[in-house]
This record gives structure tokens, C-alpha cells and sequence, in this order.
């Protein structure tokens, strides 16, 4: 192991860890493993569908993604401890027990758990995201050796400003008086009052974000914590492997979309920046921070200097219109086996023509479909999935129409304290990234990971493909002949002095 500062930091550390069986926490997890010394990881994990935590922990290390940490290291589960927990429940739903050994144990700190639904029902998301952090804050304070206390945040916690620094902002309301306000609620009232607590936010995600941002500085006290910003995360770029995702959360849904040929219209500005970032250079920087975070500690002299780092593409970055592009590219290059029509994207900026186009391009023809296939006794529900695919795009909406200008010094200096080898450890410079090669893997990504397409399967795609741009062809040319018989018959009727009967055009439409 080469000689290092941030590699020093975590030599023989004890780190506990929220969030870790999610798509960012799963990275942390195998870069620690794999590129630092930790002693041992400490997972947080709830029992789930009838598994408890140790059947959970083992499907989590069964993913493809710590292939490579099974050949390199083989003997690193014995550096994993499962801890039976909840985010939601006080005391994080901790054992006696468990919370002893963690306050005896622990060194550094990764809070990652968070609901991310942008429809979440406001009640639990302030439960899970400002009442979780505020638990973890609880547990930290009693931990007799924590060095470092990284909180995961958005860069879009403050999204109803143009331009977000990296410092804390103040509320509206304070975040113990929505916290009492809720309290009184049901869940079903808390839905029907979302829009009028939350304000100019879009989401109750972001909003519960900022709140426990607030919560953070005014309870942390003394605590060695930092706050890390990340902008729209998606597939890794080279490390442990090319492309990996295994969600479809924001624009790499649309790009399935797209590519599955069920997504034709798009609610957007395409001129806008899409500020996306690889979620292992995301870790990466977020490892950084955690040791930048415990200096920074030794000379803080008030909560307003906890540090907090917006990680984000800055100006190495595509449009929207830009993104779909170069994914619409590769989706005619490497095509999926599951893809029903041909790729085809239309954005528009205005409400009411998304509205018209949505109708055209996704409800009609869903509409027809299903009913050709109730009468074959077998009902597709496309009516169903378009609803699913018009609500994710109405929540991506707020993004995909919107611009906004950060800041990111903190996280621009950090870089600079790195030496070459922590740089080539440790990467996460955006301005070093070179999108177009990064987008081709990101895309046969989505193909391999998330649509489970095998390579064997490509060149089967491609035939379907030319098949699929063959029929729409020829659809375009029978709507085209068509329009113009009736055009003609109409120019016909208003042209000529005598009425004459239509032209019959039940042959042309049947062609």
C-alpha cells in the first residue's frame, strides 16, 4: 500500500455506514474494501421482505459489481459486521447492544440512507431524511473516537434558488416546527397539505434534504461532520467496472426509455445543462471529503464553517438535448432485445403541447393496442405503464426545464491537496472526464445491467431494429398518402362549384 494521507486516515478505521445496500452506498462499500486498509465496515441494514440481515448483506456482495473485490481481496467479508437497524425508527431501531459497540468502536462515519422518491409522502420523508440524520447525530455524539461524520446530501437541496454556494441557507419554517406540524398528521393529510408546507420546493426529497441540512448546523455542536452535495449521480466510470447502474432513477430512465422505443415525448428545455456526475468518482470525492472533513474539524470555530461540498459537473457537461442524443446513438449502435418501436425523442418547453404530444405519441396509441389485445383475450396495459412513465417524466419535468450555477470551491480545493497518487487512486476531477467515451459505456450500461441484454443478443437486436425502421417507414408513407388524398378531396369540394362525392380512400388506408 502506497504511503498516503487519506489512505493513513482510514488505516485500521472502524467505519459504520447508513444507506449501504443502495447504488451509492454499494460503491462506497467496495471502494473502501478494495482501495483502503479500514479495519472493519459496519453496515446498518433493516430486515426486509422476510430476510433478515445476514441473508441481505450476503445477496448484497452476490452483485456483479464486487467481482473484481472477490478476486483482489477474497477474504474481505470478515471485514463486514451487519448491524439489524432502521433509519425510520428512534435510536435508528439499534440494539443495547449494537449501539454500545458502535460508541466504542466506531471511527468514521457514513450517513447515505435516505428515501429518494420525489413523490414520497412528506410525513415519512421528514422521518426518514431529518429524523434519521438527526438519530445519527444522537449516535455520533456518543462515539468516544469518531473522526469524521460524512452526511450525504443533494446538490439540488436548495433547488428553488439559481445559484447554490456551498453553505448553509435558512428556511422558511424551522425544521422541529414541521416536525410538530406532521406529528398531528395522518399520512393522507400530510399528502393533502404537501404543497402548501413545502413552498417553492419541488419535491418533498429536496426539501426534507434541506431541512436536515439546517437541523445539521444547529445540533451538531462540536462534531466532526461535513455535508457532501452530490449533483444527479449515474453509472460508474471505470472503477470496479465500466457503466455499472442498477437503477433507472432520473435520466437513465428516460434513456431506457428512448431506447425501448415507449418514450416519445419529453417535457424539457433541451437547451439546459444536465448536470450529471459517475458515482464512482461520486464516492471517491465523498472518501476525500471524509478526511478533509476531520482536518478541517481541528480549526472550526462555529457550526456555519462545517464544511459542505457540492459536487457537481461544473462545466464539463452536455445539454439535455445533447445527452439524448448521444444516447439515442448508441441505442441504434447496441439496441435492446426488449425495445418495442423504433428510438424517437420530441421535447417541447410548453405545457400544452407536452400535453397534445403526450396524447398523439403515448395515449392513443396505448389506447388502441390494449384494445387489440382484450380482444386476443390478453391485455398488454400500456394504458397502465404510460400512466407510470407521465408520472417519472412530471417529476423529472422540474429538472429538465431548469438551470442552475454552483459553486464547488471546496470541492476544487481538496482536489488540489491531493498528490499524483492519491489523484490516480482517488479520482474525481469532472474537467479530466471525457464525456463521449464515458456516455458509450454508460449507455451498454443501462444494456448489460439493467436490461440484462448478453452480448450473444446484440446482433438478434439489430435484426429486430431494421425490422421496426422497415414498418415505420412504411407507416410514415401510408399516413403521408393518406393525409394527401384527403387534402386533395377537400381542396376538390371548396375549388369546385358543383358538389362531388369523395374520393373513396378505403383502399389507400387499407394499404
Amino acid at each position: 500500500m502506497v504511503n498516503s494521507q487519506i489512505l493513513n486516515f482510514y488505516e485500521n478505521a472502524n467505519v459504520f455506514i447508513t444507506g449501504g445496500t443502495g447504488f451509492l452506498g454499494k460503491i462506497l462499500i467496495e471502494k473502501l474494501l478494495r482501495s483502503t486498509s479500514v479495519s472493519t465496515l459496519y453496515l446498518l441494514v433493516r430486515p426486509k421482505k422476510g430476510k433478515d440481515v445476514e441473508t441481505r448483506i450476503k445477496n448484497i456482495f452476490e452483485d456483479v459489481i464486487f467481482q473484481r473485490l472477490h478476486e483482489e481481496c477474497p477474504k474481505f467479508i470478515h471485514r463486514i459486521v451487519g448491524v439489524s437497524g432502521d433509519v425510520s425508527l428512534p435510536d435508528l431501531g439499534i440494539s443495547k447492544t449494537d449501539r454500545q459497540m458502535l460508541t466504542e468502536k466506531i471511527d468514521i462515519i457514513f450517513h447515505v440512507a435516505a428515501t429518494m422518491r420525489f413523490d414520497e409522502n412528506l410525513k415519512h420523508a421528514y422521518c426518514v431524511n431529518v429524523k434519521g440524520a438527526q438519530e445519527i447525530l444522537k449516535l455520533g455524539k456518543d462515539m468516544k473516537n469518531l473522526k469524521s461524520s460524512m452526511h450525504v446530501s443533494t446538490a439540488f437541496s436548495n433547488c428553488h434558488l439559481e445559484e447554490i454556494e456551498e453553505r448553509f441557507y435558512d428556511q422558511p419554517i424551522h425544521y422541529e416546527e414541521i416536525g410538530h406540524v406532521l406529528e398531528k398528521m395522518t399520512e393522507s393529510e400530510a399528502d393533502k397539505h404537501t404543497k402548501s408546507i413545502i413552498g417553492p420546493w419541488p419535491n418533498t426529497y429536496t426539501y426534507t434534504k434541506a431541512l436536515a441540512e439546517t437541523m445539521i448546523r444547529d445540533s451538531s455542536g462540536n462534531l466532526p461532520i461535513g455535508i457532501f452535495r452530490p449533483s444527479i449521480v449515474i453509472s460508474t466510470h471505470k472503477e470496479p467496472i465500466e457503466g455499472w447502474i442498477d437503477n433507472l432513477y432520473g435520466p437513465t430512465g428516460v434513456c431506457a426509455g428512448v431506447a425501448l422505443g415507449l418514450l416519445r415525448v419529453l417535457l424539457c428545455d433541451p437547451h439546459k445543462k444536465a448536470d450529471l456526475v459517475p458515482v464512482d468518482m461520486c464516492v471517491a470525492a465523498l472518501i476525500a471529503a471524509a478526511w478533509d472533513t476531520a482536518q478541517k474539524n481541528k480549526t472550526r470555530s462555529s457550526p456555519e464553517d462545517i464544511p459542505i461540498y457540492n459536487y457537481v459537473s461544473m462545466d464539463n457537461n452536455m445539454t439535455w438535448e445533447e445527452y439524448c442524443k448521444i444516447n439515442t446513438m448508441y441505442g441504434f449502435k447496441y439496441p435492446l432485445s426488449k425495445c418495442v418501436w423504433v428510438h424517437s425523442l420530441n421535447f417541447t418547453r410548453n405545457v400544452y403541447m407536452y400535453m397534445f404530444l403526450k396524447l398523439i405519441y403515448h395515449l392513443l396509441p396505448a389506447l388502441l393496442l390494449d384494445g387489440v389485445s382484450t380482444i386476443c383475450f390478453k391485455n398488454l396495459g400500456m394504458l397502465n405503464m404510460y400512466r407510470k412513465i407521465h408520472k417519472f417524466s412530471n417529476v423529472l419535468s422540474f429538472f429538465s426545464t431548469r438551470e442552475w450555477k454552483f459553486s464547488n470551491d471546496n470541492v476544487i480545493k481538496l482536489w488540489n491537496k491531493l498528490d499524483d497518487t492519491e489523484r490516480k487512486l482517488f479520482f474525481f476531477d469532472m474537467k479530466s472526464l471525457d464525456l463521449w467515451a464515458y456516455y458509450k459505456t454508460y449507455f451498454y450500461g443501462i444494456r448489460r445491467y439493467i436490461m440484462k441484454d448478453s452480448v450473444d443478443s446484440l446482433e438478434a437486436a439489430k435484426r429486430k431494429q431494421r425490422i421496426f425502421a422497415i414498418l415505420h417507414k412504411i407507416l410514415l408513407v401510408s399516413l403521408y398518402f393518406t393525409a394527401s388524398v384527403l387534402v386533395w378531396n377537400l381542396f376538390q369540394r371548396f375549388t369546385v362549384g358543383e358538389q362531388k362525392p369523395c374520393v373513396d380512400i378505403s383502399n389507400s388506408i387499407a394499404l
